[in-house]
């Protein structure tokens, strides 16, 4: 369970990783450094830290209420670089959304984000969430928050989508750009003309090209309220005409079947917002997700490489260790 003493149990989750990489597996501080994205400094820093908080004995002793083990063998087993696994209150969809919400939000206080570009799925639920719960971060000022993936949904979705990217923009320091166009047009003539007319939208679709975090849902090719079918979003015969192509899973509206690889379709060309090959190129790609409904979804994500930082919840995590990166279910 995430309470307000997140930013400190994400701390003792970072020592604790950290702790386990140097005395566990022998890597070298440098190694680390590149693996976790922080420099070698803070690697040492973060090794005294251990120590003083007697993390580091003969052994490795893990802090209460982490599941370190469970997040290790899934990294191993999927070969990402990070997995966080927080407790839920209860397998409410809601719930849950909040408090995934809630752990990226003690994450992002840890996590480097000086001179940053950040990719931001607005319309994520866990990610409003996540903007809700998170506090002014005192470092030096990310450079840009940029929106992946263009309108969705109605009106109010949209509101609250804009809000939540004003919001991370405010609390990390950095220029907020927006896609205030469709997420999902009817035509390619139709992208064709918004593109060539809208610089803001050019200006932030090129953003796209230097991201260096992407903070993003993962969808189940479902259409889950308050989305609605059409406008500006996938019709459910499209959803079915990607599904019946193989996909399992999404990511910003991007296809994926049980294997994790791109399901390619003429829909592609019907989307406003970031593309695969922009998400492959970005050094942190941070997905957000749990619970049943999302269980295909997540396994392809992380099989396909297309996240490799998971934040997931306690039985999402051991339903992911038991189907292992080969499964198709």
């Amino acid at each position: 369970m995430i309470h307000d003493s997140g930013a400190d149990v994400e701390h003792l989750r970072l020592i604790t990783k950290v702790a386990r990489l140097y005395h566990t597996r022998n890597m070298r501080q440098t190694e680390i450094a590149s693996l976790l994205g922080v420099s070698q400094a803070r690697v040492s820093r973060l090794l005294r830290a251990a120590e003083e908080a007697n993390v580091i004995r003969t052994i490795v002793v893990i802090p209460p209420g982490l599941h370190v083990d469970l997040e290790d063998s899934l990294e191993q087993e999927f070969g990402i670089d990070e997995v966080h696994v927080v407790d839920v209150i209860d397998d409410d969809e809601a719930r849950l959304t909040q408090d995934l919400g809630n752990a990226v939000a003690s994450i992002l206080r840890i996590m480097p984000l000086e001179t940053k570009t950040i990719g931001f799925t607005s319309w994520s639920r866990s990610l409003r969430e996540m903007t809700s719960a998170l506090q002014p971060l005192q470092r030096l000022a990310a450079t840009r928050v940029v929106e992946m993936l263009g309108d969705v949904g109605p009106p109010t979705l949209q509101h609250e989508a804009t809000r939540a990217t004003q919001r991370l923009a405010h609390l990390t320091g950095a220029a907020a750009l927006f896609l205030r166009v469709p997420g999902v047009v009817s035509s390619r003539e139709v992208k064709a003309a918004i593109l060539g007319q809208d610089l803001h939208t050019r200006a932030a679709l090129s953003a796209l090209d230097e991201m260096d975090i992407a903070l993003m849902g993962i969808g189940n090719c479902e259409i889950v309220p308050p989305l609605e079918a059409g406008g500006n979003f996938f019709s459910q015969e499209q959803f079915d005409l990607a599904k019946s192509l193989g996909a399992v899973g999404e990511v910003n509206l991007r296809f994926i079947d049980a294997h994790g690889e791109p399901v390619m379709s003429e829909l592609d060309e019907l989307v406003i917002g970031v593309t695969l090959k922009q998400l492959r190129n970005t050094d942190r790609r941070l997905g957000v997700a749990g619970g049943p409904s999302k269980y295909k979804a997540i396994h392809a994500a992380i099989s396909g490489g297309w996240v490799n930082v998971l934040v997931t919840d306690v039985v999402t995590a051991e339903h992911l260790m038991a189907q292992g990166r080969t499964a198709l279910s």
